[in-house]
């Protein structure tokens, strides 16, 4: 890889992970504080709307993110096309969650609910007039821009839900806290990037984005669905209160692994991009980026599945204990995040979306047939069917990487074998160092400092050309 090509990545990696962890980090902290001032009903009641937003917010997108940042020879028409369109779309929307939100209220039986979704659904239209900055930032790998609106958003918007849940508001609080996040992280966008939108709308242009990404909105529709179907039958069949526990859960396993991803994800499609027809350079670091991403999320993933009851007591408090068995099961199913999207990037490098559509169409077929044999028998077991469509999505994602380049499920399990031994190894340790204390505390602190140095060490003594790696790209930095 030329060194241009490699500082680029380097530097996108860096700047990607500061915006991610930093603000994923300010946003557990605000997480922390809020759920002990509020109760599981009242993030249960937020989670009620997970599925409807999710839906309208791929919508918003409809794919052109991934349409204009793959394009070589974008131009600013092609900007502002997607711009007006992001715009319309993002204003039917609200106006359809509006008109929507009592019978929402009524499905889920929570009268307030109708007030909320009004509120909460003015997100769509503000994520709207982001879509074409964001992604112009992508294109031109500057994640550190990213960074600073991002956390200054997140800050502010923290400080005022955490002042709202110590004042009473209730559900509110968390409503406040997200429109006021999504509100100042666009102006904040706009601020920093200096774009302004022609006076044109192409429809040549619009055929063309629409071509690549239409497949992809599809594919994010699906995705979107079936990963919120969860909050949906969760919200429907049980308790408020449930669904809570469950949101909870996921969140904290989503913290490492899908930050981890959309860092990774976030990078590695716009560098792969620029070698598309490249097929050797394409493998080798396809390959560097797989081992790598499975080197750093895989430990993480294991160590909270372990000690996750520990975590919720320490962080959270009693009330939110029913979470850590749910918290232990899904962290094996988020573990295969990375994976997951390195696969399906490579599509979407390669021109493939009809593929990319293919392939979800499948997988979440199969996944919804293993959620309707897991609702009778409770939450718990729907998480453990969450884990094997994870295991059963890795085989059917890496059949066409296989096609295109070469690299199939079995060269790709050789490639992460010698990390999941390490994982294996330290997964041990920590359950048995938590084992010697009694206090949730100390399990927690003995837990991770010792899985930390049993992983490293195991990985020193193995000859690891993953921590080599990293290493040097530490030193370089």
């Amino acid at each position: 890889m030329p060194m241009s090509l490699k500082q680029q990545t380097v530097r996108g990696t860096i700047w990607s992970g500061v915006e991610r962890f930093s603000v994923q980090g300010i946003q557990f902290l605000i997480l922390v504080v809020m759920a002990r001032i509020l109760t599981p009903t009242d993030y249960g009641m937020v989670g009620m709307l997970a599925i409807f937003l999710a839906i309208s917010q791929s919508l918003v997108d409809s794919g052109f993110s991934s349409a204009l940042i793959r394009k070589t020879d974008r131009t600013q028409t092609d900007y502002s096309t997607v711009f007006y369109f992001n715009i319309a779309v993002g204003i039917l929307l609200y106006l359809a969650m509006f008109a929507a939100a009592p019978a929402i209220a009524w499905f889920y039986r929570q009268p307030q609910l109708t007030e909320v979704t009004r509120v909460v659904a003015l997100t769509l239209f503000l994520n709207s007039l982001a879509v074409v900055p964001r992604a112009i930032l992508c294109v031109r790998i500057d994640f550190r821009t990213q960074a600073k609106a991002s956390i200054l958003a997140t800050v502010v918007s923290g400080t005022a839900g955490i002042a709202a849940a110590y004042a009473g508001w209730g559900v509110w609080a968390i409503v406040l806290y997200n429109v006021s996040n999504v509100g100042l992280n666009t102006v904040l966008l706009w601020l920093f990037v200096r774009w302004r939108p022609l006076r044109v709308f192409s429809g040549a242009s619009f055929r063309q984005l629409f071509a690549f990404g239409s497949k992809l909105m599809v594919s994010g529709l699906i995705d979107t669905v079936y990963k919120n179907i969860y909050t949906l039958v969760i919200g429907k069949r049980f308790a408020a209160a449930e669904l809570g526990y469950y949101t909870r859960a996921d969140q904290f396993a989503q913290f490492p692994s899908a930050n981890l991803t959309g860092i990774m994800q976030r990078v590695t499609f716009p560098v792969l991009s620029t070698i598309q027809q490249e097929d050797d350079r394409l493998r080798t670091i396809y390959r560097k980026f797989l081992r790598l991403s499975a080197f750093v999320v895989f430990p993480l993933m294991i160590g909270l599945s372990v000690l996750a009851e520990p975590v919720v007591a320490v962080l959270l408090n009693d009330s939110w204990l029913p979470a850590a068995g749910l918290l232990s099961i899904l962290c094996l199913s988020c573990m295969w995040y990375p994976i997951h999207a390195i696969n399906l990037n490579l599509l979407q490098v390669k021109g493939r979306s009809d593929l990319f559509l293919r392939l979800e169409i499948i997988k979440k077929a199969i996944g919804i047939c293993i959620l309707c044999v897991t609702i009778p028998l409770g939450v718990k077991a729907m998480c453990w069917g969450s884990v094997v469509s994870s295991y059963v999505g890795l085989f059917i994602n890496t059949y066409y990487t296989g096609k295109l380049i070469g690299m199939g499920f079995l060269r790709q399990m050789r490639d992460l074998l010698p990390t999941l031994g390490q994982v294996a190894v330290m997964g041990a340790a920590v359950c048995g160092i938590a084992r010697c204390f009694d206090s949730d505390a100390a399990k927690l602190f003995a837990g991770t400092l010792g899985g930390a140095f049993v992983y490293g060490l195991t990985a020193f003594l193995t000859g690891s050309d993953d921590l080599k790696e990293l290493w040097l790209l530490f030193r370089r930095k």
